[in-house]
Parts: C-alpha cells; sequence; structure tokens
C-alpha cells in the first residue's frame, strides 16, 4: 500500500519542473494523477512518467470555465477529488520599475487568479466526498523576502500565502473534511528558476549581478518539494492545516 493509495490527485503545470516531480512521486505512492498544462507534449510525457493510470488534460489555468471543465473530467473519470496541487507558474524578471501592466496582469492571472479558481472549484468538489482531502499551493521563499528583479512573480506567491490561510480556515469552519497549505522552495534546479537566474544576470540595478539569484547554499532538487507535497497530500498530515512549510535549506532564516 502506498502513502496515499487511492486518492485521486491534480497537479497543474504537470508538464516539466516541480510539477512533474510532483505527479511522480504522488503516482509512486498510489495516487491516481491527473496532469494539467498548456504544454501537452510535455504533460503526456509526465503521465507516462508517472504511470499508475495517471493521464493528462491540457488546461490554460487562467480559464475559469476552463478549471470546471477540467475537474468534471477529473470526477467524471476517477469519481472524485483528494488532493490539488496549484503549482502551474512563471517568471518575469523585471523590478518594480520595469514591469509593464501587461507582464504583471499576466503574472498574477497564472498564479494568482489560478489558484483561486483551483481553490473556489476544488473545494466545491472535495466537500462531497468523506475522505481526508488536501489542497497544496505552491508558493515559494519570495513571499517572505526582497527580491527586486522578480517583483510580480513574488506579489502573486504572497497573494497565495494569505489565500491559502484564509481558505484553510473557511474549509475548517465550514466542517469540510479539507485542509490547504502552502509550500515555498527556495532555489531548485528547474529550468524555470536556470532561466530566471539567466535573465537576472543581465537586469539593470545597483547591485551586483549575483543578487538575481534566489539566495542559499544552491539549489534544492525537485524531488525535495515533491516529498513535501506527498506528506502533504497525505493522511500522515492530518494535523497541518494553514501552514507555510519552506523548502528552502535555511534560506529565509540565514543571518
Amino acid at each position: 500500500m502506498g502513502r496515499i493509495e487511492g486518492k485521486v490527485c491534480l497537479v497543474t503545470g504537470g508538464g516539466g519542473g516541480l510539477g512533474r516531480a510532483d505527479a511522480i512521486r504522488l503516482a509512486q505512492e498510489g495516487g491516481k494523477v491527473v496532469i494539467t498544462d498548456v504544454n501537452v507534449a510535455g504533460g503526456e510525457e509526465t503521465a507516462q512518467l508517472a504511470g499508475n493510470g495517471a493521464i493528462f488534460i491540457r488546461q490554460e489555468v487562467t480559464d475559469e470555465d476552463g478549471w470546471q471543465q477540467v475537474l468534471k473530467q477529473t470526477a467524471d473519470h476517477f469519481g472524485k477529488l483528494n488532493v490539488l496541487v496549484n503549482n502551474a507558474g512563471i517568471v518575469v524578471v523585471k523590478t518594480v520599475e520595469s514591469t509593464t501592466t501587461e507582464e504583471w496582469r499576466r503574472v498574477h492571472a497564472i498564479m494568482t487568479d489560478s489558484v483561486f479558481f483551483g481553490m473556489k472549484y476544488g473545494i466545491d468538489l472535495m466537500k462531497r466526498n468523506d475522505d481526508r482531502n488536501s489542497i497544496i499551493n505552491i508558493s515559494s521563499t519570495a513571499a517572505f523576502l526582497g527580491y527586486p528583479p522578480f517583483f510580480a512573480y513574488a506579489a502573486s506567491k504572497g497573494a497565495v500565502r494569505s489565500m491559502t490561510k484564509s481558505a484553510a480556515i473557511h474549509c475548517q469552519q465550514s466542517g469540510y473534511r479539507i485542509r490547504v497549505n502552502s509550500v515555498h522552495p527556495g532555489g531548485i534546479a528547474t529550468a524555470m528558476v536556470r532561466q530566471a537566474q539567466a535573465e537576472g544576470g543581465s537586469t539593470p540595478r545597483p547591485a551586483d549581478a549575483g543578487n538575481a539569484q534566489p539566495p542559499g547554499p544552491g539549489l534544492g532538487d525537485p524531488e525535495d518539494v515533491a516529498n513535501m507535497v506527498l506528506f502533504l497530500a497525505s493522511d500522515e498530515s492530518k494535523h497541518v492545516n494553514g501552514a507555510e512549510l519552506l523548502v528552502d535549506n535555511g534560506t529565509v532564516i540565514q543571518p
């Protein structure tokens, strides 16, 4: 028996990076996984790598109606939803002065609006079953620290941190068997992080170019985050609710 045997899990942004690692780890421990992404080739590859009956559904996470369709397809295929991992994201390497309105709105559409839609409609589906259910929102250490070149990204991750707590208490007060937590990775070895590091090196600012990179002793592995996601998806974490869990090797607390 796996640690989440039979639980139905939906992972957004599963075409690569953290989402792929999450989907594979959940499937390894018995989860029935639905992977979504705009990257069809990547999402289908993740489903194959995950195995255990995992399926891929193309999804644009900024589309509210699309969220409802994806959740309906999930319920039609697997009968329910137990775990939602709101992982989809992008990064724009710009300061408060250089970020355009279009970039600001695009970042928030993908990483703030999508988490709202996922929780709003995911809760509605989850509350219909009698299982222990879990929503896991992927935030960032950027929600705690000042990252000048990642202005819109940091703002959206701060919103995810706050929304998580409000949703957690709402579910608790409503008597739903749904926990809501946020995970805050530091620098993790994914294509998105390496791209941000490369772009940050050319971002004009008075500080040294290396400061564009997330601080901390080296990059973590996607599996480090996936293991935290697995813990929160499992009933082992049944008394963890509204929490913010750092996966950063001490980044936030460094003097």
